[in-house]
Formats: C-alpha cells, sequence, structure tokens
C-alpha cells in the first residue's frame, strides 16, 4: 500500500507545483488585458484585483493527470475506464466558458447552459449515475434518462454552489481543499480497503483536485493577489462533482456487504448505509446552504437567483464582527467538521465517541461564530501581554477617566508621553477585518491607485 500513497503524492506535488508557478504568469496576463472588474457595492476587498486564476488551475489539473498516466499504479486508471477523459472534457469546456466570463462578464443564464452542455459532455463519455443505493431496498438501477437528469442536476448544483461561496481571499480554494481531502480518504479505502476498482477514478480526481486548490491559496489568500473567478471556480466546482458522481454511482454498495447480516444488524447499519450517497453532499454542505438561503433570499425579495447581493454566509460573518482573516478560519472549521465528520462517521459508525467529539467540536465552533458579541476585556495586570482588541479602551479626552485599580488610582502620566516628554494623544485602534490594509495590491504600491470605491458603496 505504500507505493500507491507515494503515486499520488507524487501527482499532488505536481499538481501543486504546476499551479502555483503558473499563477504568477497567469496574474500579469490578466492585468495586461485588463481582468480587473471595478469594484462593486457587494465586493469586500478594497482595490482591482486580476481574475482568470482558473488558468493556472487548469494547467494544474492537465499536469496531473498527464503524471498520473505515467505512473506504475495509476496508470491503469486510465486504461480500463474512460472517466479521466470524460472529466478533462468537461473541465475544458466549463473552463472556457469561466475565462469568457471573467473577461467579459457573460450572461448567467448562457453560464447555466454552459454548465449543463459540461454535465452532458461527461455523461456522454462514461462518468454518469448508474445506480443508487437505498436502505432496505437494496440497489436501485437507473435508467439512461434518469441517471443523465440526474448526474447533470448534481453537476450544476455542485459547480453553483462553490462559485456562491467564492466571496472571500482564500475560501472557496480552502474549502475545497478540505472537502478533497475528506472524499479521498474515504476514496481511498473503498479502492485499497475493499478492493473496490470502480473507486480508482474519484481517488485520483480528489487528489488532483486537493493540488490545484494548495498551488493556488497562497497566491490567494488574504490579501488576494489575484482571483480564480468563474474560471477557477466552476473547474473546482466540476472536478469535485466529478468525483462525486464516479464513487457514488459506479461503485456498487452490495461489493461491501453493507445490506448482509440479520434484521438488527441492518436496522444499525441503517445510517451508515446512506454515506456514499450523501458524502458528496456532506463535503459541500455549507456552500450548498449558502446556495439555498441565496435562491429563497432573492426570490423573496423579487429578484433573480442569479442577482449577486451581500447576504451570503462569509458576508453575515463579517457583519456579525469577524475580521476577514476569522471568517474564512471559521468557514474552513465547520466545512471540516461536517466533512471528516461524515468520514469518520462511516468508518466507525459504532463508536459513540465519533458523536461524541461532532458534538463537542460543533459547541466550540458555536462559540468562536459568538466571540464578537461577548468579546472578553483583560484583567489590569494582562494589559501588555493580550491583543490590543481585548484591553481596555482609553476615554476620549474630556471625558472621565475610570479608576484603574482598587483605589482608584489615576493611569500615570507618562503613558500619554512620548519619548521627547511632550502629551501625545492616544491612537484610534485600527478596526479588525479591514481589508487593504499592509496588503498588496494587484499592479504595484498603493499610491499608484486613487480610491474607486462607489460612493454607496459599504464596506463589509
Amino acid at each position: 500500500m505504500g507505493q500507491p500513497v507515494r503515486d499520488y503524492l507524487l501527482t499532488l506535488c505536481v499538481t501543486a507545483a504546476v499551479t502555483y508557478l503558473l499563477t504568477g504568469p497567469v496574474r500579469k496576463f490578466a492585468i495586461a488585458i485588463g481582468a480587473m472588474p471595478a469594484i462593486r457595492a457587494r465586493d469586500v476587498h478594497r482595490e482591482p484585483t486580476p481574475r482568470l486564476g482558473g488558468i493556472a488551475m487548469f494547467g494544474g489539473l492537465c499536469a496531473g493527470l498527464i503524471v498520473a498516466d505515467h505512473l506504475a499504479n495509476l496508470d491503469g486508471v486510465f486504461d480500463l475506464s474512460s472517466e479521466p477523459r470524460a472529466l478533462l472534457s468537461g473541465a475544458a469546456l466549463i473552463w472556457l466558458i469561466g475565462v469568457l466570463d471573467d473577461k467579459f462578464e457573460i450572461d448567467a443564464l448562457i453560464k447555466l447552459g454552459g454548465q449543463m452542455i459540461a454535465a452532458a459532455v461527461m455523461v456522454l463519455q462514461g462518468l454518469t449515475i448508474l445506480w443508487l443505493p437505498i436502505p432496505g431496498v437494496g440497489t436501485v438501477a437507473l435508467t439512461q434518462w434518469q441517471g443523465t437528469l440526474l448526474t447533470v442536476a448534481l453537476v450544476v448544483i455542485t459547480i453553483n454552489a462553490v462559485n456562491f461561496v467564492d466571496g472571500l481571499d482564500g475560501l472557496a480554494a480552502g474549502m475545497v481543499l478540505i472537502a478533497s481531502a475528506a472524499f479521498f480518504l474515504y476514496t481511498y479505502r473503498l479502492w485499497y480497503g475493499h478492493t473496490i476498482e470502480a473507486a480508482a477514478p474519484a481517488t485520483l480526481f480528489t487528489v488532483i483536485l486537493m493540488g490545484m486548490c494548495l498551488g493556488f491559496l497562497p497566491h490567494n489568500m488574504h490579501p488576494a493577489r489575484i482571483f480564480m473567478g468563474d474560471s477557477g471556480s466552476m473547474l473546482i466546482g466540476l472536478v469535485l462533482a466529478a468525483g462525486a458522481i464516479s464513487v457514488t454511482g459506479q461503485v456498487d454498495p452490495d461489493t461491501m456487504k453493507i445490506f448482509e447480516g440479520s434484521e438488527r444488524q441492518a436496522t444499525h447499519a441503517m445510517l451508515p448505509v446512506f454515506i456514499p450517497l450523501l458524502l458528496p453532499l456532506t463535503i459541500i454542505a455549507i456552500p450548498a446552504a449558502d446556495l439555498v438561503l441565496a435562491i429563497v433570499r432573492r426570490t423573496w425579495n423579487g429578484q433573480s437567483p442569479f442577482a449577486a447581493d451581500r447576504g451570503h454566509l462569509h458576508h453575515r460573518l463579517l457583519e456579525i464582527g469577524h475580521s476577514h482573516s476569522r471568517s474564512v478560519l471559521i468557514m474552513y472549521f465547520w466545512s471540516a467538521l461536517i466533512a471528516f465528520g461524515a468520514v469518520g462517521y462511516s468508518v466507525h459508525s459504532a463508536s459513540m465517541w465519533i458523536v461524541l467529539v461532532i458534538v463537542g467540536l460543533s459547541a466550540l465552533g458555536l462559540i468562536l461564530l459568538l466571540m464578537p458579541r461577548f468579546t472578553p476585556r483583560a484583567p489590569l495586570w494582562a494589559q501588555r501581554i493580550v491583543p490590543p482588541r481585548y484591553r481596555r479602551r482609553r476615554r476620549v479626552e474630556g471625558a472621565a477617566e475610570p479608576p484603574d485599580g482598587p483605589e482608584g488610582q489615576q493611569r500615570p502620566l507618562h503613558d500619554h508621553m512620548g519619548r521627547d516628554g511632550a502629551e501625545q494623544a492616544p491612537q484610534a485602534p485600527i478596526a479588525a477585518g479591514v481589508s487593504g490594509v499592509n496588503g498588496a495590491t494587484a499592479i504595484g504600491p498603493r499610491s499608484r491607485f486613487s480610491d474607486r470605491r462607489k460612493a454607496d458603496s459599504t464596506h463589509r
């Protein structure tokens, strides 16, 4: 088992390296052709930033497939299955549509049609859902039309879910990286743990997807120097959907013997039976929830479901008071909890510890989520060792000074004195979460840009 792990690791490293090295030239190319849209009212960044990061990610995808085709333990995937070719065909089409949208802002309905065509191209080449595992019934075979419609629906939902969540620096790439890592553990266990060769393509897809996101993240973390754009978000959404379709619709659950045993055992195993079917949905649970809420919110307000707004989950985190980086980390935390929790429960469904750990981490996540509402203040003796946001703020000049000690002593005079002995006014703290502070711009120094924000736009 060690040799396949090394092959997967090599594929991951090559994909990540090619994506990372291509992102710099792609950034310069995007700036040269003007793929830098003006700041919109719903944007959270303050300066024009180039898009087209999906070009580098597509290059990483091609490099990963080429390397895997020449590795002894992975080349059988290309010989025994047409799914890699189907993935590459659909990815090339959706990537081309995304590049055109990043440059020319094509209509949302045209993009939706392109997504459906890309999914249909993969279906025509064999990447489709053939059957579904139903507890108590067994394997239910689908007709050609049923499999096609279900496949297209899953591809479109996954693509748009990832596209909707791409609103903060590093958010979409990081969440898909976490999801693909959890998915890899599940598919690798199916292939080498249960010797199910039908899970081999999905395992390869998830490794390549991890490399694409890992190579792009250093350029996309806050403050981002380049955005993946629709060319990147739709691409990684399609690759994630392809892996889900491959392992869910083409791996026969009867080969894992999950329906065998007594009636009590079957009842106990009822929920884990759903894991192969629901795992692809749990790994995108956060983006999918954001997608559903956005559609309901916009329809309720009389808007088009494709109309952009500032009501996404990451926007809500910023409104609560979280900083940009902390909002992204909170989204990472919940994605990892749901994805790895589902994988852990599928492996040890009889263990109560899995449930207790998930519940405990969920409670921790809620505490982190509500931290801006209950920001603690450190005691006086810890003022110099805690971050500034936890220190007691000084009153403005003319206001009554609160006592600093139990006897009500005034703050020492030298706290307001400079090195030359002159009194200095206390500096106003910088609000947490201000994007662009100490950050690089898209082209060069900040002084070369004027404030291009719209008058009616609000920060965060």
